[in-house]
């Protein structure tokens, strides 16, 4: 859980607004307040109530965690905990983590956190880790590492450019979104990986084209599949906030052929 603050709660509460590209108006108005005390609020002349942070952080739409930085940065007791993934507390989570990843056998899922670090992951999954060096499956594996260093999945990806474009803009998103600094550190070091396709800037649709498929080399085979991404509908916890389960799905009738005999062999 964040401890420390050093910007005032006023100027994160504006920094926050102007990335989410919202007037002062505009804010007073959905969350029900005064332009003039919004405003006093962000230039430090008032200090918001416990509440007026929770419901301007609910507006704005900022993460959970962020939303506890606010609380300390106003002098209140964070709000959302944080727990670990295997704490007791916990066990219902992972129960339904478990039941969705072994549902979605044959087919490859796995559960990462806020940095992209793997959590948990279904048998299939193995299918996509297949080959990669055992320095970015030892550890904290970080999947966007393990999929795009040259020594990971990216030699297999068919169409590498194409899903590193994909990938790059995901995490650019996010980084957006939160304004993670170990998330751009990652999306940085990402970047200089190399890559011999070109990597569209825009993905652009061709003819028949309604998803990004990651196309991938499995000896003499080439399997396509797109992804499906989950989150859990009520967080109220940061830790449970922060988790997605990405899902593959077979693209094509010989790639889900391929899985099921996979299975069943």
């Amino acid at each position: 859980m964040t401890t420390s603050v050093k910007a005032p709660v006023g100027e994160l509460l504006r920094e926050w607004r102007d990335r989410r590209r919202i007037s002062q108006l505009d804010l007073a108005i959905s969350a029900d307040i005064s332009t003039r005390h919004l405003s006093f609020v962000e230039t430090g002349r008032s200090k918001p109530s416990r509440d007026m942070v929770l419901r301007l952080g609910e507006h704005l739409d900022i993460p959970l965690r962020e939303r506890n930085r606010l609380l300390l940065a106003a002098g209140y007791a964070p709000a959302y905990g944080e727990s670990d993934i295997g704490a007791p507390e916990m066990a219902v989570v992972r129960e339904a983590v478990r039941r969705l990843l072994a549902g979605h056998d044959p087919y490859p899922a796995a559960v990462v956190d806020r940095g992209w670090n793997l959590v948990d992951a279904n048998l299939s999954l193995g299918l996509l880790t297949e080959g990669i060096s055992a320095d970015l499956l030892t550890g904290s594996v970080n999947v966007l590492r393990a999929t795009l260093h040259p020594d990971g999945m990216a030699p297999r990806v068919l169409n590498l450019g194409e899903w590193r474009a994909h990938l790059l803009g995901r995490l650019r998103r996010q980084v957006e979104q939160t304004a993670d600094a170990g998330l751009a550190e990652l999306l940085e070091e990402l970047r200089g990986y190399p890559c011999d396709d070109e990597v569209p800037e825009v993905e652009i649709p061709g003819p028949g084209d309604i998803f990004v498929p990651l196309r991938y080399r499995h000896g003499d085979l080439e399997l396509t599949f797109f992804s499906t991404v989950a989150t859990f509908g009520t967080p109220l916890d940061v830790t449970v906030a922060e988790l997605v389960i990405e899902s593959f799905f077979p693209a094509d009738p010989a790639t889900a052929a391929f899985l099921r005999e996979r299975v069943t062999g």
